[in-house]
């Protein structure tokens, strides 16, 4: 991928996006590690558990990047990354996350989340990079400061707007379905343009249908409960 090209800068969007979109509730998670201290202390400790999170995402997305370079394991990021794009339009998340008494109590408990909530992110992100690190690193530096210091405006507009959900499930899907035809062991199946991009476009349409069916399922059926 040649750097600053057309591909360059579409690529970066994209992970741009999937940070904003996937990462959105981290930063309530830092928030609540944070909410028993003192005010003075609040601060520094967003600072420090936000460093120690960015520190922990940027090399486990490395790794993963790494990782994708392995025959066959594209083919499996592809399908988890599918599975991740619909999870995200059906899931409603929760905050459960205990509050530290101390400054480093607290910040080990934002390292720690983080990590684990991110796992979904790392993955998308090392997906649409396409084995570029310094997209990696640009998509990271753009977007976490976004999510810390923008967190309840960026909740607040996927909360009034749903779309931002649907359309960071799409670019999900889309990321996935790259995944899947880029593989190595595949490429023959996927020669043909109309076959490739055909495929890319069922993926994420299926992910969309099927998620979007489910949610307003699930949505009927509570509704009925109420009653």
């Amino acid at each position: 991928m040649e750097l600053f090209s057309a591909e360059f800068f579409s690529a970066l969007i994209s992970i741009i996006i999937i940070d904003l979109v996937l990462a959105g509730d981290n930063a309530i998670v830092i928030g609540l590690a944070a909410r028993n201290l003192p005010k003075h202390q609040q601060k520094q400790t967003i600072i420090w558990g936000t460093v120690g999170a960015i520190v922990i995402r940027a090399l486990a997305t490395l790794a993963v990047v790494w990782l994708l370079k392995i025959p066959g394991l594209l083919l499996v990021g592809g399908v988890l990354l599918v599975w991740i794009a619909y999870k995200l339009l059906v899931e409603d998340k929760g905050h459960e996350v205990e509050a530290g008494n101390s400054m480093w109590e607290a910040i080990r408990t934002i390292i720690i989340a983080d990590a684990l909530m991110g796992l979904d992110n790392v993955l998308a992100v090392a997906g649409a990079a396409h084995g570029s690190f310094l997209l990696v690193i640009l998509g990271l530096l753009i977007s976490i400061p976004i999510v810390v210091w923008g967190s309840t405006l960026i909740l607040k507009w996927i909360e009034r707007f749903p779309i931002i959900v649907t359309i960071g499930a799409g670019i999900l899907a889309w990321t996935a379905s790259k995944m899947i035809v880029g593989e190595p062991f595949l490429k023959e199946y996927f020669a043909n343009p109309f076959v490739k991009y055909g495929f890319e476009l069922l993926v994420v349409a299926g992910v969309l249908i099927v998620g979007k069916m489910k949610k307003a399922k699930e949505h009927k059926k509570g509704n009925l409960k109420e009653v």
